[in-house]
């Protein structure tokens, strides 16, 4: 009996060792733990806060664009490959990446012709 319950108590142990953590299953965060760079948006008729502010994101982490907008409308991310993500009037939460490559990714909205941030992927 003390056998079959050290031999039970090593395959607890080997199962744990093998599971796979949830959150990385559902896209939440990246495969090495990492949570998501949470950046704020809002547009306003024709401006957009953040307005070409840089911010650090790490490789191999992703961001998620919580937006807030009077209007629908669309991000661009100029990363390889690019992302189009669209947006509805209200709030919406867009998630891209993530990014394996260092260097810098513009973010843009092309129908008020500016740049929302740079994703400086480092």
């Amino acid at each position: 009996m003390a056998t079959l319950a050290v031999l039970l108590g090593m395959a607890g142990l080997l199962t744990a060792c093998g599971s796979t953590n949830n959150a990385d299953a559902a896209g939440n965060g990246t495969s090495t733990g990492m949570k998501p760079q949470v950046i704020d948006v809002t547009f306003s008729g024709d401006t957009v806060t953040p307005n070409g502010e840089r911010v650090d994101v790490a490789v191999g982490q992703k961001v998620q664009f919580v937006v807030k907008s009077d209007a629908s409308g669309e991000i661009h991310v100029h990363s390889t490959p690019e992302k189009e993500l669209e947006y509805a009037a209200g709030t919406t939460e867009l998630t891209v990446g993530p990014f394996d490559k260092p260097g810098i990714i513009e973010v843009e909205s092309h129908a008020l012709e500016k740049t929302i941030v740079q994703l400086k992927v480092q």
